[in-house]
């Protein structure tokens, strides 16, 4: 029961309250950049937690303002609609800017590996990553494509766990990272994501975000789902081996029953540059 609550939870509030952000299309999905900012911020907060039981790090204001300047710069990227590559200098620059500062502020060296290594992840993962949601924004149709998006990354988390737990009790355990996910588990978020493509495609067809209504256009539609549940399982799979080796059951308390920013995000933060460029290399190349 202390699981099921979260979900429905999850179902009734979280999801309707995500999909519904990103239909707000005012100056270009402004309340859904000003939301990734601050996930970014703490996701970034809730990262350097976790890291600093097992590492010394770099000073916590230091990094989420890194971790928050590479969203920022893809939020005024859709929204001023500066150049795109601008995206990209600014996450090495603020990787440069922590090189810079363990150089500048270092008296003994032992620990600058880590210091180093451990703030260009974080700006990885919770900054660069995260700014691939916001660089959806920019894409025709992106109502549509973000909706889309949130809804195959839900259902696979959703029907993951429903599947894992109707089907599941006898091929658990493969996964040393988490040994309560099973292959039923995992064949139920791939059936989810697949499932929300395929619907999206027939009952949007007409806003053409997923091509022309033949053959060709399904298998795409098929590939970016399994794609994406791909991204999203392995997401939480990777947000559990971050808990395992720093030793604590969630990222932190923000959410009751959820846990911190991290646990109820991995996945569609880990999901975000694979349906991103999967999208973009099946639906929109020439």
């Amino acid at each position: 029961m202390n699981k099921v609550l979260p979900r429905l939870f999850t179902f009734i509030i979280g999801v309707p309250l995500f999909v519904g952000l990103v239909f707000i299309n005012v100056y270009n999905h402004l309340p859904l950049h000003i939301v990734l900012i601050l996930v970014s911020a703490l996701a970034a907060n809730e990262m350097h937690n976790m890291l600093s039981k097992q590492f010394k790090l770099q000073p916590k204001v230091l990094v989420i303002s890194m971790t928050v300047l590479t969203t920022l710069m893809t939020s005024l990227y859709a929204i001023f609609g500066l150049h795109e590559a601008l995206m990209n200098y600014v996450f090495m620059g603020a990787i440069m800017v922590c090189l810079a500062w363990e150089v500048i502020t270092s008296t003994e060296f032992s620990n600058s590996n880590s210091n180093i290594l451990t703030s260009a992840f974080t700006i990885l993962y919770c900054g660069f990553f995260t700014a691939f949601i916001g660089r959806m924004t920019i894409i025709e149709n992106s109502r549509m494509i973000l909706a889309v998006y949130l809804l195959m990354v839900f259902f696979c988390d959703s029907l993951a766990w429903l599947f894992g737990n109707l089907f599941g009790k006898n091929n658990k355990g493969f996964i040393k990272a988490s040994p309560n996910k099973s292959i039923a588990g995992f064949c139920g978020g791939f059936v989810g994501s697949v499932a929300i493509g395929v619907f999206a495609h027939f009952v949007w067809l007409d806003n053409s975000i997923f091509g022309e209504n033949a053959p060709s256009g399904i298998i795409k539609v098929v590939i970016l789902g399994l794609l994406t549940a791909l991204g999203a399982i392995i997401g939480d799979l990777v947000e559990s081996v971050f808990k395992r080796s720093s030793g604590v059951k969630d990222s932190g308390h923000l959410i009751p029953g959820r846990g911190g920013m991290l646990d109820s995000l991995d996945s569609i933060v880990f999901a975000a540059p694979i349906y991103y460029l999967s999208y973009t290399l099946l639906f929109t190349a020439k």
